[in-house]
């Protein structure tokens, strides 16, 4: 039996088709999980990366394949008690909370530390068990920006930081301070040099590495003009001297760190800005030569990797949630996390079973100073959330619902007013909210969508109700989700009910109940913008 010229070419693109669809691809992750630090124990990887303002923070990600992640833990359940994170007396801390760690193993112990401008410290947690805790704390003033813990050969212990000018601070063999008498060094006197001089982004997000005996020190940096940059410099002794050149420049793919696979092959883990989706993180083939790891594809980013297909981000880093606890269970899965710290007192899953209860003790002026909204990511490239909302409970003044949370915020809930329900979106797309659509709920429960459309960087939501779960109306205008540094973060999902002053019931205490919330990697595309 032979085939044809035609006949053996279907063949060929079948079989390729097939080989890259068991391929993984660029982004790995399509959701916003910025400034990873990465390590290999045995044949499993472990990622660490910043939630900022989110409570609880420092997440901790698991993987068998560098490509499939789910979260596995967090490093803390509060950063700290203070009124920025508790969204106590007008003040907050969007933007800044915890930022880029470092994630180390060394002589049987996990290692993941931070930086909080909100506390000008610096914070180290060890555990021995990176997957189910407990983690130890300790901290200690300044707040090293953008540190790389390090773990010499000789048992000394570092902390390489800064950002244009990369200084060096050596820690007490523990990592539980800095080492009494020990002087603070520069180390690099200007590592944006490689990229060039012309202002922008100085060097920052260090990671140092060590391999076959030479020190590989990774920055970013993003000179005027261009891009985003990695920046690789390496010596033979750690206090140098140091040589420096651009590692790679494509796409805006930066900031990250090399991680080995156990077959001996090299990776770098770097991400990407993406717009209102956030901060998304990629994988780059690394190959060696003449002692220097060069990355990519002749120097661009590939959009597949040979290594095991992408299989989702549900349930690993988002996931449905139907609010029903088994006994002993944790209240509340690992994709949730709190906008700042929660006030555990106002919210349940144990009241009403298999709801979330979410209660007021307190007047707010606005959405984004209101405690205890309840948040996880969007996802890429598009991404529905939905719930059901029984708002029979609300007092005067309240409102509650869906939102996606950014600077420029949406939502779509129940606001009671006059002992009235109504069905309301809110766009805070100028900056300022607006109530856009307002329509009377004549019944206890509504149902509530919001759709993400990223593609392309499209970066619109769309609002949607129903009486029924079954016929979905839209609801005030398409939402432009622009990723904005005040808030520094991708777009999230958030469950929310706040109280707000009411001339006929100025009192709080009413609360909101949410059925379930169930999230999906497709939208409609039933509204067009």
């Amino acid at each position: 039996m032979s085939l044809s010229l035609s006949g053996l070419a279907i063949v060929l693109l079948l079989t390729q088709i097939l080989a890259t669809a068991q391929m993984a691809r660029n982004p790995v992750i399509f959701a916003d999980v910025p400034d990873m630090a990465m390590i290999r124990v045995g044949d499993t990887y472990y990622m660490s990366s910043t939630t900022m303002h989110m409570s609880p923070g420092l997440p901790i990600m698991k993987s068998k394949d560098l490509v499939n992640w789910q979260l596995v833990g967090y490093a803390y359940d509060t950063l700290a008690n203070v009124d920025a994170l508790n969204l106590n007396n007008g003040k907050s801390t969007y933007g800044r909370g915890s930022w880029a760690s470092s994630l180390r193993f060394h002589n049987g112990t996990y290692y993941v530390t931070t930086f909080a401008q909100t506390t000008g410290k610096t914070y180290i947690y060890t555990t021995k068990n990176i997957e189910k805790g407990p983690w130890k704390e300790v901290s200690f003033k300044p707040s090293y920006h953008d540190h790389s813990l390090f773990f010499d050969d000789d048992g000394r212990v570092y902390l390489i930081y800064g950002a244009g000018k990369l200084r060096l601070v050596e820690l007490t063999a523990d990592a539980a301070g800095v080492k009494p008498g020990t002087t603070e060094q520069v180390l690099i006197e200007n590592a944006s040099t490689p990229s060039g001089t012309g202002g922008g982004l100085p060097a920052e997000g260090s990671q140092l590495f060590k391999v076959n005996g030479k020190y590989y020190l990774f920055n970013i940096t993003w000179p005027k003009g261009g891009m985003r940059t990695v920046i690789i410099h390496r010596a033979d002794k750690l206090t140098g001297p140091w040589e420096g050149r651009v590692a790679l420049q494509d796409l805006g793919v930066a900031q990250g760190g090399l991680i080995d696979t156990p077959d001996g092959r090299w990776f770098a883990y770097l991400f990407r800005d993406f717009g209102g989706v956030g901060r998304i993180p990629y994988l780059v083939p690394v190959k060696w030569e003449d002692g220097w790891p060069v990355l990519g594809v002749n120097g661009k980013v590939p959009e597949t990797l040979d290594l095991p297909a992408n299989k989702g981000l549900i349930p690993g880093i988002v996931a449905s949630d139907e609010f029903t606890r088994k006994k002993g269970g944790p209240a509340l899965p690992l994709v949730w996390q709190w906008n700042h710290n929660p006030d555990n007192s106002l919210w349940s899953v144990s009241e009403r079973k298999g709801y979330l209860r979410l209660k007021t003790g307190r007047t707010d002026t606005s959405f984004v100073m209101a405690r205890n909204t309840l948040t996880q990511r969007t996802i890429g490239p598009e991404s529905t959330g939905a719930t059901l909302l029984d708002a029979s409970n609300l007092k005067d003044g309240d409102f509650a619902g869906l939102s996606l949370l950014q600077k420029n915020y949406g939502l779509v809930g129940v606001k009671m007013e006059n002992g009235t329900r109504s069905i309301v979106m809110v766009s805070a797309a100028t900056g300022k909210p607006v109530e856009v659509q307002r329509v009377p709920l004549n019944q206890k429960t509504v149902y509530l969508k919001a759709e993400c459309d990223f593609r392309d960087r499209k970066d619109i939501a769309h609002f949607f109700y129903s009486l029924d779960g079954k016929s979905w109306l839209p609801i005030g205008e398409p939402l432009k989700m622009p990723y904005t540094i005040p808030h520094f973060m991708g777009y999230r999902f958030g469950l929310f009910n706040y109280a707000t002053a009411s001339a006929v019931r100025p009192e709080t205490g009413g609360f909101a109940d949410f059925d379930y919330f169930r999230i999906a990697d497709t939208i409609s595309h039933a509204v067009t913008n």
